[in-house]
């Protein structure tokens, strides 16, 4: 079990003189060691969410997610971000309504909504408006970028991969190196049922630390591998709420 992480006083003092006082502080952090959040109750029952980030570049990511791309989700469909701490990595948000979707023993029928509702709020991401420059460049650069990465992870693998799977993640790699030009955008990063919290208001997304211009079929592979691998009915709900169903060359980076 995880040890429960102390709010930093200088930390508490820098957030209460944005929100006002706080009368009880709880730790919210994920079970790994890296992961610094708390959840900060104020007057009236109202919560907000301070978070260190474990990186400057995890930082950097979801300050400007959350103040140029994440608004065109809607008021009530991800945090809104009151300020940033760069010094400390920390970033003060508000709350929104829900628990996230994975612990809440939904049946298949609310599953297919949650995926739905998934869909349709990727799509607004994906779109979240015209890229410059220099995240075109990134976006692009996105699959060579992973493929790139494959060894350093099979590296990591070691003996735990037999060599026929060593060499089929390989000739994944090198299919990937030959796909065309697939649609970019801004992607959430960890597009998964952990970060999609669910209640009677409807779905909300939040954590995006790992967001960034990209191939925007990155933002399925995880859903792709988990949760529709056996369940092709939540698959069916997003791409449809989605508006998009996935090429050849989309499979194949998914793949």
């Amino acid at each position: 079990m995880s040890r429960t992480k102390p709010l930093p006083a200088a930390l508490q003092r820098w957030a209460e003189q944005r929100i006002g006082p706080v009368v009880s502080v709880r730790d919210a952090s994920h079970g790994w060691d890296r992961s610094r959040v708390w959840d900060l109750e104020g007057g009236r029952g109202v919560h907000h969410y301070l978070k260190v980030s474990p990186s400057e570049k995890f930082f950097t990511r979801e300050g400007r997610a959350y103040r140029h791309i994440v608004p065109v989700l809607g008021h009530t469909r991800a945090p809104h971000l009151i300020d940033s701490r760069a010094q400390d990595l920390a970033l003060l948000l508000t709350a929104v309504p829900g628990a996230p979707a994975k612990k809440l023993g939904l049946d298949a029928a609310q599953w297919r909504t949650v995926h739905q509702q998934a869909g349709a709020l990727c799509a607004r991401l994906h779109e979240a408006g015209p890229l410059d420059h220099g995240d075109r460049v990134e976006a692009e650069a996105s699959l060579p970028a992973a493929a790139d990465g494959a060894e350093k992870y099979l590296a990591r693998a070691g003996d735990r991969l037999n060599q026929d799977e060593q060499q089929l993640i390989r000739d994944h790699v090198a299919r990937l190196r030959r796909v065309g030009p697939v649609p970019i955008g801004y992607i959430h990063g960890d597009n998964q049922p952990r970060n999609w919290l669910w209640s009677t208001g409807g779905l909300a997304l939040i954590d995006f630390e790992r967001s960034r211009p990209a191939a925007r079929v990155q933002d399925l592979v995880i859903l792709a591998t988990t949760q529709w691998a056996d369940h092709p009915d939540r698959e069916k709900a997003f791409l449809h709420s989605y508006g998009r169903c996935p090429t050849l060359s989309d499979t194949r980076c998914a793949a």
